[in-house]
């Protein structure tokens, strides 16, 4: 039989990621607050779809969440017709939400003591590397559940690896929105730089893309960054969110994140013209507005 699995949350994420594990040969039944969108998936990927995240959890040996934030974690596990409400003992839950390490915790504690195994997994790698199923996934949890969930994980990731307890897997990935948030800024100062001096920006970034500049943001986004295109991957609205969650742990733990809170700052002025849905790139865009 065919092991079992629920996929909580059909977004430009969760779509494709649960897309893989009905390849990979699971067994899988999808929640989403359209419905229209889960019948969607469920026609593509001939998998089933569920009224309630209740009755999508309901037998699975493996449940997936990929939410907005905290608020809406909760609102998906827990309650009547939550995701706990359906698990049974021995399942593990896999939550790959960008959300708090407090959240993680909480309701990882829940989960124990009903018998479930909690592993929190946010993703990097933004909806290119879902579609193309490679993303990198960052967990926290115990060693045992840990090795049982990295398997499914496999089918839509090209690297996924244990930080450490419940709530080390959100950590790690605000390690990574703070390193992307100075890159991207640099990358827009750099490229707004070449284009004011008259430089080919494009050449520049051909050049010093060999070097020890480079970086993913500079591969991937350099080219839209020149033409002024930002009307796909990973929203202002979103990263601020991260950034958010970011700050707030920081304050937590006596970090200091002075580069992170003026970014986000500036993500502040580039919802301010409008750019919510923009691609994170679009800091660029305020730096021409200034000039």
């Amino acid at each position: 039989m065919s092991t079992k699995a629920a996929f909580i949350g059909l977004g430009v994420m969760g779509y494709p990621m649960a897309g893989y594990l009905q390849k990979a040969g699971y067994d899988v039944t999808v929640y989403n607050r359209t419905t229209a969108k889960a019948e969607k998936w469920a026609e593509e990927f001939g998998g089933k779809f569920a009224q309630t995240p209740k009755d999508a959890a309901s037998a699975a040996d493996f449940v997936f969440t990929c939410v907005g934030n905290d608020d809406d974690l909760r609102s998906v596990v827990l309650g009547d017709d939550g995701v706990f409400a359906g698990m049974s003992e021995g399942s593990i839950f896999v939550d790959h939400t960008t959300a708090s390490a407090e959240v993680a915790r909480e309701l990882g504690a829940l989960a124990a003591s009903n018998g479930i195994g909690f592993v929190d997994a946010p993703v990097s790698g933004g909806q290119a590397g879902a579609e193309n199923g490679v993303l990198t996934v960052m967990c926290g949890g115990s060693e045992v559940d840990f090795a049982k969930a990295a398997t499914p994980i496999d089918a839509f990731s090209q690297t996924c690896m244990r930080m450490g307890d419940l709530g080390a897997g959100q950590l790690a990935k605000m390690v990574n929105q703070i390193c992307i948030a100075g890159v991207v800024q640099g990358l827009s100062e750099g490229i707004n730089f070449a284009q004011k001096a008259g430089l080919d920006a494009e050449k520049v970034i051909e050049v010093i893309s060999k070097g020890a500049a480079q970086s993913w943001q500079m591969e991937n986004r350099y080219k839209s960054m020149i033409k002024d295109e930002f009307d796909f991957g990973f929203a202002v609205d979103w990263m601020r969110k991260d950034l958010g969650i970011c700050l707030n742990t920081a304050n937590q733990i006596g970090a200091s994140l002075p580069n992170t809170a003026l970014v986000d700052q500036y993500y502040g002025d580039v919802q301010a013209m409008g750019g919510n849905r923009m691609d994170t790139s679009s800091l660029i865009r305020r730096l021409r507005k200034l000039s």
